[in-house]
């Protein structure tokens, strides 16, 4: 029996019919339990979006750099290093990854504590990015190529 948002419920303590409880149909409002934030959407994409063009850029520069010293074919000593250049394109790979992992984690701590994680996948990219191309000048460098004649 329903009457004003209440439903008449018989108590079953009492004997068959002898009462009648009320018993609501509204839920009572629960206490808020503070609690994790909600994760932003678009925090988790930015920062997605941009670690995965991290380790693309990372691949390309390491698959890059492989194949730079692969095809070294000839490497005259008096203008040429093929130690500098594998040192330069190793090391900048290693000190690219190691950063990229570096932010790698640092965003995902970020993002577990409910805290923008962005800002630290944008500088992870940042730095990979800036280590590649140093690490690219110094093969530049080391080789020779930077001081060859024109054709």
């Amino acid at each position: 029996m329903h009457r004003g948002g209440h439903t008449l419920a018989r108590s079953s303590s009492r004997p068959h019919g002898l009462a009648w409880g009320v018993v609501s149909d509204r839920i009572p409002a629960q206490p808020r339990v503070p609690g994790k934030p909600p994760l932003s959407a678009t925090d988790l994409w930015i920062s997605v979006g941009v670690l995965t063009l991290t380790v693309l850029v990372g691949a390309v520069g390491a698959v890059g750099g492989l194949f730079s010293l692969a095809f070294l074919d000839y490497c005259p000593p008096e203008s040429c290093s093929a130690d500098g250049a594998a040192k330069a394109v190793l090391g900048s790979v290693l000190i690219a990854a190691l950063v990229g992992l570096a932010g790698l984690t640092v965003t995902i701590i970020r993002l577990a504590r409910r805290k923008p994680g962005w800002p630290f996948a944008i500088a992870t990219f940042c730095t990979c990015a800036v280590v590649l191309c140093a690490g690219l000048v110094g093969y530049i460098v080391a080789t020779g190529v930077a001081d060859a004649p024109s054709r």
